[in-house]
């Protein structure tokens, strides 16, 4: 598998953070606050697939850009950032190793944390 840090997403969500669109829910919560996949396709229907991939902070290159296999590590709900799924993302990534998506997901949470 390829995956590798999607930079447009990065810069996006870096934005809502300093604007100060984001969620400070805990740890455990991105479970219930993640979309559902007909949210994710009432989403992709009406913003299409460069408004989706900016919610997601990794790239499989294995998978076409237009199914969302392609997107990894989502960043919130199409509104706001969660906490809980930079978290989430930030303790999977380690796991394999992704450790430039690891590194964006820490600096994601800090300035969280940092407000």
């Amino acid at each position: 598998m390829a995956v590798k840090l999607n930079e447009t997403a990065f810069r996006s969500a870096k934005k809502l953070v300093l604007d100060g669109k984001v969620v400070k829910d805990e740890r455990d919560a991105w479970s219930e606050d993640a979309p559902t996949a007909d949210e994710e396709n009432g989403f992709i229907e009406s913003e299409k697939w460069a408004e989706y991939s900016k919610w997601h902070l990794g790239v499989d290159d294995d998978h076409p850009d237009d199914t969302k296999g392609h997107y990894k590590f989502p960043l919130g709900d199409f509104r706001k950032v969660h906490r809980c799924a930079i978290i989430s993302g930030e303790s999977r990534a380690g796991q394999y190793n992704y450790d430039d998506i690891r590194d964006a997901l820490g600096t994601l949470l800090e300035k969280i944390d940092a407000d």
